[in-house]
């Protein structure tokens, strides 16, 4: 007997076949759970890099340094959200912050503080927090090198040359920023580390809604683009005629001339 999803035929058996079968993929899932476990533990055994350089960052408070975002804590997650002087929210970096947002104070009750950084200026920054009801220490890097030492900015020559750094490789990337997260401590002398970074689809751990979507019959079912774009919306605009572009930045209908 067979089933079908999305009119793809799919076996239909007797419960005690189902067993047998569903107990051959925990065995591979215990093994992925153990490479997983293997992973995690090799990330916290990487090298570190001393951060010997200033970086200031503008709030509406006024400056404040790297050294101040660990906010008393010895571990610091930022996250690398991607809005600037020239773009939007992006629909990646805000699924990622609707997840950060209710786990920032059980982090920080572990001795981690997480912050974003963007370079979008201050007044960019607390329209959007606003907006989207995030509460989580957000600054901006505008006016400083930051992004870009940290490989998520990149200048218009790289873009031109088609030669940016980004997730570990030299590759054309038609754009100036980028997601991702860095990951810093900072020791009993008050000397900081770059610890760990994480770029592109690493950061799929943490949004939930794939590790659901990973159990259904469906799955992922993103369409012809194969990533978050192709379904994923501002959690505000579910609703909202339009489309996502190839770049996370969603676009009402009134303004690209079509619904979604």
């Amino acid at each position: 007997m067979n089933a079908s999803v999305s009119g793809t035929p799919h076996t239909v058996v007797s419960q005690d076949e189902w067993l047998t079968a569903r107990r051959n993929l925990l065995n591979e899932e215990k093994e992925l759970t153990g490479q997983q476990q293997r992973v995690a533990a090799a990330r916290r055994d990487l090298p570190w890099v001393k951060v010997t350089k200033e970086y200031l960052f503008d709030t509406p408070e006024g400056k404040v340094s790297l050294a101040d975002l660990f906010a008393g804590r010895r571990q610091l997650i930022v996250k690398h959200n991607v809005l600037n002087p020239k773009h939007d929210l992006c629909v990646g970096c805000s699924i990622e912050m609707d997840h950060i947002e209710p786990a920032r104070v059980h982090l920080e009750h572990h001795d981690v503080s997480i912050v974003v950084v963007s370079r979008a200026p201050v007044a960019q920054i607390q329209a959007a927090r606003k907006r989207m009801g995030w509460t989580i220490p957000w600054v901006s890097s505008l006016d400083s090198d930051f992004n870009y030492d940290f490989h998520v900015s990149f200048k218009p020559e790289d873009i031109a040359r088609k030669q940016v750094f980004y997730n570990y490789a030299v590759q054309p990337i038609p754009v100036e920023d980028l997601s991702g997260f860095s990951v810093f401590y900072k020791d009993g002398q008050g000397d900081i580390f770059h610890t760990y970074a994480t770029f592109g689809r690493g950061a799929e751990y943490i949004m939930t809604p794939y590790v659901f979507l990973d159990m259904t019959p469906k799955g992922r079912n993103e369409g012809p683009r194969g990533n978050l774009t192709g379904w994923v919306r501002l959690h505000d605009s579910y609703e909202v005629p339009g489309s996502t572009d190839q770049i996370g930045q969603f676009v009402p209908a009134k303004d690209c001339g079509h619904g979604s």
